[in-house]
């Protein structure tokens, strides 16, 4: 049984940090698209950012050069890196792995993602 398990979420204040871990069990990813995915209350959930299996990477505009992703193979866990937080940061994030292929190697939509996480709880104070 595959599971992704999210860790990393809390509580900072602006322009603070945190790492957030998918740490994932039953399969190796490594050769899948790993991608990170957030949904505010009220909100639809939107895609963060993304990184194939050849190390190409997407992000949301809003978290470009602030947010980083990764991944450790040999620990089959990925990562997102979040700098300098904005209080419109605050969400629940979630991960999701794809076995997607096509084009550039990101899924191109969330359907086409195979397993998700639970998601962790992001809030950034003001």
């Amino acid at each position: 049984q595959v599971q992704l398990v999210e860790s990393g979420g809390g509580l900072v204040q602006a322009g603070g940090s945190l790492r957030l871990s998918c740490a994932a069990s039953g399969r190796t990813f490594s050769s899948d698209a790993m991608g990170w995915f957030r949904q505010a209350p009220g909100k639809e959930r939107e895609f963060v950012a993304g990184i194939a299996r050849n190390g190409y990477t997407k992000y949301l505009d809003s978290v470009k050069g602030r947010f980083t992703i990764s991944r450790d193979a040999a620990k089959n866990t990925g990562y997102l890196q979040m700098d300098s937080l904005k209080p419109e940061d605050t969400a629940v994030y979630y991960c999701a792995t794809s076995r997607y292929q096509l084009g550039y190697g990101l899924p191109p939509q969330a359907s086409l993602y195979d397993y998700w996480g639970q998601g962790t709880q992001v809030t950034v104070s003001s």
